[in-house]
């Protein structure tokens, strides 16, 4: 007879969450969709809005993304984060194992992802981020689940009023100070701009490490905390079972949509009244201002997009056709790493070059391309195999064993 502790894995597919696989899919072609203008423009200018210069289609495509798209879909992932978590703890706990030792080896390995993300394809990685926001999450993950909303939400907006006292704190700088950082990031930007789509893999390796260390690395301080309390709001969501049995939790989800849809449209409307293009970004209180706002937002409006896919994957008819993207969903570690694999191809010098050639309309006509292909590899896919590549890897490193690829033959 087997041992608790013998018996402990990744989850079956027939033990999944379709509707959770469904709203992964549907994060990661968001996150693809904000993502993908970073690789054909300087880091040094996020903060700074529209792209300057873009017009007609291109400046419609990038007016959608950057109000309906950024920030919505990080925040949705990491709500999804935190469901799993739960869902993962209490499989580890009945089988009788330590869930901190299990949960920090899974960390590591996503933190190590991270870490080779950023050095060999994008120094904007997520990973390594909900890597250490997931160790804070597991401490904290004793808490009731009231108090993991109260807790989750006040880090969160906590941050975002921290980000947004940063606007006044640009008017006080004295101009000196402003002046230096402001040519240190002119410099940046213009060394990205000559490198990324000239620049052999060394070089464009190197730029990414120097981007990453100036503009991510003391960003950590302020998303670590925000991806901590969305993990605590997405644990509360999965402990109070309304994602079991969609259909009979209805009502759960329109009062969500309603109490959370109302804020998050006033406060990105706010953040769009600011400005939605800036010359300064992140040395312009006004552009400081706006993103902080749209960032406040960003929470509420997520949950409501979270509540009306679920509504509409209670509908039988809504199961089939948002049921396309639960494959994806299950590969999404996969596809977030390839999609940066194919940008990086495309976009810098080491591929094709085509950084800063692209408008936001056929940045976006691309994702979309790449997305749909990625949705149809996802399906064959998994007929054969039981995990994409890097979710294999990643259990493997989790449980300590190494879990079964292929699926069996069936019987005739």
């Amino acid at each position: 007879m087997q041992t608790p502790t013998t018996m402990l894995g990744p989850v079956a597919a027939g033990d999944r969450l379709s509707v959770m696989d469904m709203l992964r899919g549907a994060a990661l072609l968001g996150v693809f969709a904000m993502n993908v203008e970073w690789f054909s423009r300087p880091m040094q200018e996020m903060g700074s809005g529209l792209p300057a210069g873009a017009e007609g289609l291109d400046h419609a495509v990038a007016w959608a993304v950057h109000v309906l798209v950024a920030g919505k879909f990080w925040t949705m992932f990491s709500l999804l984060f935190g469901m799993g978590f739960v869902l993962m703890a209490d499989r580890i706990a009945a089988a009788g194992r330590s869930v901190d030792r299990v949960f920090a080896r899974r960390m590591a390995a996503l933190f190590v992802f991270g870490v080779v993300h950023i050095t060999l394809l994008w120094p904007g990685d997520i990973l390594h981020t909900y890597a250490m926001a997931g160790l804070l999450l597991m401490v904290m993950r004793a808490l009731a689940p009231r108090w993991q909303l109260l807790v989750g939400l006040a880090l969160y907006f906590g941050m975002g009023l921290f980000y947004l006292a940063n606007a006044g704190l640009l008017l006080v700088l004295p101009a000196e100070v402003m002046a230096d950082m402001r040519a240190g990031f002119t410099a940046s930007a213009a060394a990205a701009a000559q490198i990324y789509p000239q620049g052999g893999f060394g070089a464009v390796t190197l730029r990414r490490v120097l981007d990453y260390a100036q503009i991510f690395l003391q960003g950590q301080f302020i998303i670590v905390p925000m991806a901590t309390g969305v993990f605590l709001v997405g644990s509360w969501l999965m402990r109070g079972g309304w994602l079991h049995a969609p259909a009979m939790h209805r009502r759960f989800w329109w009062r969500l949509l309603a109490v959370a849809l109302p804020p998050g449209v006033a406060l990105t409307w706010a953040g769009v009244a600011l400005g939605t293009s800036f010359t300064d970004g992140v040395f312009e209180s006004r552009a400081v201002a706006a993103a902080a706002l749209m960032l406040l937002g960003a929470l509420p409006l997520s949950l409501s997009y979270v509540a009306l896919l679920v509504l509409a994957w209670s509908h039988p008819r809504g199961t089939r056709a948002l049921g396309v993207l639960a494959p994806a969903g299950r590969m999404a570690l996969t596809h977030y790493l390839a999609q940066s694999l194919i940008c990086s191809l495309v976009f810098y010098g080491y591929g094709l070059g085509l950084w800063g050639e692209l408008g936001r309309a056929a940045q976006t006509g691309l994702v979309l391309a790449v997305f749909a292909a990625q949705v149809a590899v996802s399906h064959v896919w998994l007929r054969a195999c039981r995990y994409g590549p890097a979710e294999w890897l990643w259990r493997w490193a989790t449980y300590g064993r190494r879990p079964r690829w292929r699926r069996a033959p069936t019987s005739a």
